[in-house]
Formats: structure tokens, C-alpha cells, sequence
């Protein structure tokens, strides 16, 4: 059986890894002429790869005299890249090379790339022995903010940038849907928005992931918080609520898309009338979208009391073929330099040269009077943001992967079954005894999950497989019968 698996997930990783192997044929008949080469791979789209590519590259060459080229590596999101990962260094042992032939891990979330240094991947950073004074709490980088990690005790990844997670909403669909703009997530639960909301695949990606644990975990936090709670009732009580939103949320979905970047798009676009969505897709979009008024077919806001800052790092790969300048990128990344690229407009001293990223820098000294006047955030003031919660690991960070799955069981494998049913719901009132058939989260409880499900985040994948399939009948059958319990009622 555990043959048969290796086998299935080869072939998986070859399917992700052959654009990688075809981009750097493709690659290297331009590449000859470089004095050097840095391999990076990376999640992040073509706006952010070519600024700091050219960025950089002149930074190299004016420090060094010599020309660069850089190799991207671009196979999907955070998801296709663990595969690449874990396929490629495993290869690596088995053939006993020290490395992948890849220098840099570029852009994900901060469970990535702790998922990569606890499998022993990933380097020590030079730049907290070059630049000591850029970290701690006197420095520009803090270690920790709103609960989230911006670099580990051994050193071995750091945030360049922050992420928050939110909603996009197009004012112009709700006003006809007589809707009022959300402010919070619970908003997105409302039966008004039956088929008009866009939602990411959180299996796909890990920023989307995250976003769905950020919910729960708010929910878990504000039970936790209520006067006179007992913790651990709360706790209990707290995860309940959250995938009950997660479920009202999507069933109320008109789709889960494998592109985060679809869902900014079809709400600026009418096609959708809110969606979840990470801070950087909708300020980018937001720029784009203007109706002929000029007034804005997309906004874009962190819900109230339900996100906090997560860092996107940088690490330097195991095995590196180019370490002297992958150590040396990590280190442009986090200068001043490299930080106004993240935020400045087009043209503008310090800032990209062609489009804007739309990016919150990690480091608290850039937020000046003088580079915010060039951003294309000048109110940006992240470190001051009142509207954050502080993320706690212990509740849920050890159910992340759990809880991705989860999502695409109970809402993504069942949508049709989850949507007649929200229908039905909705149409007979919302009754009480149906709505509770229809959230009965009660086979997935935190005691039975929130540490982790040790099937579906085991290494197995046929009985992972088949652990999924048991779950997503059990909500199958509860949709159902929530389903025809509302019809009954309509009669």
C-alpha cells in the first residue's frame, strides 16, 4: 500500500515539477552571458518577480561589478511548492546530493516555511549576524506582532513583507442586492448573499488556508474572551462556531476557485458581490477597478476584530548551488531598498519601476512621512492597526493542515449538496431544527481535531483517502436531510 502511495505522489510531483524543468530549459539559452545565477522559488506573481528581479540585479551589480541572472521557479502556489519540495529533497537523499539545485524559497506563509525548516531544509541566515541591529524589540523587525512570527529562534527563514487577510466587496452589487457593506466575516453568512460569494480553495493555497484558520480562531477567541468563560468550554465552543461560519459562508459561495487572484477579479468585475480575500490582490485590484463616475467597483477592508499580520518570508534553500548570493538577496530584501519596493508607486524614488505591489513592508522604520507620501498606501500604519486580534498558536496552529481539509470535505467536495440544501433554508424561513441538522459539526469537534487529525495529516495517503470519503458523506447525509426537513416545513 505505502508503494502504491509513493508511487501516486511521484507521479503528482512530476506533473508539478515539469513546468519548473521546462521554464529553466527555456531559461538557460538566454542566461549565458551572466557572471552569476540565483535559482528562487517562489508563489508570487510576475509584478513582484520582476521588480525585485531587476531590483536586485542592479543591486548586485553595482556592490559587485558582475552581471546576474535570475532563475525563477514558478510551479503554483505554496501547495504545488511543498510538493516540489518534498519530492526534490527526498530525490536529493536518495541520490545523496546536498541540494535541490534551487537557492531561495521566495513569498508563503510563515507554516510553510516552518514546515521546511523542521524538515531540516532550510539555512541559517547570514543577515541576523550582518545586520543584528535590524531585529529584537529596539529594531525594526520585530520577532512577533499580533500573535504572528516574523522569524524563528534558529534564524533559518524571516518576513519581508506582512500579509492581512479581508473582504473584497463591489458596492454596486450589494446596493442592487440591498445589502450593507460587510464589516466583519459573520457578515458573509448572511442568507442575502446566497450564490454571490467567491472563495478560494484552501487546499491550494497556503495563504487561503490560513485565512479560513484565521476565522475559526476568532471565533474561539471571542468565546474565549466572553465574561465570566470557562477557557476550555469556550475553546470547544469557539471552534464549533467557526466552522459553522466557514459552512454558512460557503454555502452561500457561487464557487471555490484554484486562484486566489479570481476572486478580486469577478468581484470588481459584478460577477461576485464579496469574497475573501488577501490584502495585496484586493488593493491592486481596488486600483484597477473604477466605474464610470470614477466611484470604486471593488473595496476592499480587514474585517473588525477577525485578522492579524501574518509575515511572508524568505529562507535560503539547503544545498544551495549560489550561496554567497542568495545570502546576499535575503539581505537586499530586508534593506530599506528593498523594503520601498513593497509599497512605493511606479517611477517614484525607491519605488518599482513599471507596476505597483501593493505590498505592507516588514520593517516598522519605512513607515515615514517621506516614503508613505510615495506609496500607493499612504494611510498605510500597519503596526498602529487597531482592528487585529493576537493570533495564538497553541489553539489552532497544530490543526492547520487539518483544518484546509476539513474546508474542502465539508464545503468544497459537498458544495451542491450544501447549496440545495442553504436554499431550502432559506426559503422556509430558516428553521431551527433543519439549520441544526445542517451545521452539525459534531464528527470534526476540537477535541476530536484541534490538535490535528492524525489521518488526513498523516503520511498515507490511500487511508487519508479514505478518511476524507467517511467524513464527506457524513455532511452529505446531514445536507440532505437538513434539505428535505426545510422542504417539509415549506408545504
Amino acid at each position: 500500500m505505502k508503494t502504491r502511495a509513493w508511487i501516486i505522489f511521484g507521479l503528482l510531483a512530476l506533473i508539478v515539477a515539469l513546468p519548473m524543468v521546462l521554464r529553466r530549459q527555456s531559461a538557460t539559452t538566454t542566461s549565458h552571458s551572466a557572471d552569476d545565477r540565483l535559482v528562487i522559488l517562489s508563489p508570487h506573481n510576475e509584478s513582484i518577480r520582476e521588480e525585485f528581479g531587476e531590483a536586485y540585479a542592479a543591486h548586485w551589480k553595482k556592490s559587485t561589478g558582475r552581471s546576474l541572472y535570475i532563475d525563477w521557479r514558478t510551479p503554483g502556489g505554496t501547495s504545488e511548492i511543498r510538493m516540489v519540495l518534498d519530492a526534490g529533497f527526498k530525490a536529493a537523499e536518495e541520490t545523496n546530493r546536498p541540494g535541490i539545485g534551487v537557492d531561495i524559497f521566495f513569498g508563503g506563509g510563515e507554516p510553510d516555511f516552518a514546515g521546511q525548516a523542521k524538515k531540516g531544509r532550510l539555512l541559517p541566515l547570514r543577515v541576523f549576524n550582518s545586520h543584528p541591529d535590524w531585529f529584537g524589540k529596539d529594531g525594526p523587525i520585530p520577532e512577533t506582532f499580533t500573535g504572528e512570527r516574523y522569524y524563528p529562534l534558529d534564524h533559518t527563514w524571516v518576513g519581508t513583507c506582512m500579509s492581512q487577510f479581508g473582504i473584497c466587496y463591489n458596492p454596486d452589487v450589494l446596493k442592487r442586492l440591498k445589502i450593507p457593506p460587510p464589516t466583519a466575516w459573520r457578515d458573509l453568512a448572511d442568507p442575502r448573499y446566497a450564490g454571490t460569494i467567491a472563495l478560494a480553495d484552501p487546499t491550494k493555497s497556503g495563504s487561503v488556508a490560513r485565512a479560513f484558520e484565521l476565522v475559526v480562531q476568532g471565533e474561539m477567541l471571542r468565546a474565549i474572551d466572553a465574561p465570566g468563560a470557562d477557557r476550555a468550554a469556550a475553546t470547544d465552543a469557539g471552534w464549533t462556531a467557526g466552522l459553522q461560519l466557514i459552512q454558512m459562508m460557503a454555502a452561500n459561495a457561487r464557487y471555490f476557485t484554484d486562484s486566489a487572484t479570481k476572486v478580486p477579479l469577478d468581484v470588481g468585475q459584478g460577477n461576485a458581490a464579496a469574497g475573501m480575500c488577501i490584502d495585496f490582490y484586493g488593493r491592486s485590484f481596488a486600483a484597477e477597478f473604477n466605474s464610470k463616475t470614477g466611484s470604486p467597483r471593488l473595496v476592499w477592508i480587514a474585517p473588525t476584530g477577525g485578522t492579524t499580520l501574518s509575515g511572508d518570508p524568505v529562507a535560503v534553500l539547503k544545498g544551495a548551488p549560489h550561496p554567497e548570493v542568495a545570502q546576499d538577496f535575503v539581505e537586499f530584501c530586508l534593506s530599506r531598498e528593498g523594503q520601498t519596493l513593497w509599497l512605493g508607486k511606479p517611477g517614484t524614488p525607491g519605488g518599482p519601476e513599471q507596476r505597483a505591489l501593493h505590498r505592507t513592508p516588514i520593517r516598522r522604520d519605512v513607515y515615514t512621512p517621506e516614503i508613505l507620501a510615495n506609496s500607493t498606501m499612504p494611510d498605510a500604519m500597519p503596526y498602529t492597526d487597531p482592528g487585529n486580534f493576537t493570533y495564538q498558536h497553541d489553539l489552532t496552529g497544530a490543526s492547520f493542515n487539518t483544518l484546509r481539509q476539513i474546508v474542502r470535505i465539508m464545503c468544497i467536495d459537498s458544495h451542491e449538496e450544501m447549496k440545495s440544501a442553504w436554499l431550502a433554508l432559506r426559503d422556509a424561513g430558516m428553521p431551527a431544527d433543519a439549520l441544526a441538522v445542517f451545521s452539525d459539526v459534531s464528527l470534526m469537534t476540537y477535541a476530536k481535531a484541534g490538535k490535528g487529525d492524525p489521518i488526513l495529516d498523516g503520511s498515507d495517503a490511500l487511508k487519508a483517502a479514505e478518511r476524507a470519503t467517511e467524513i464527506g458523506e457524513w455532511f452529505r447525509t446531514n445536507y440532505r436531510k437538513a434539505e428535505a426537513m426545510a422542504r417539509h416545513k415549506s408545504l
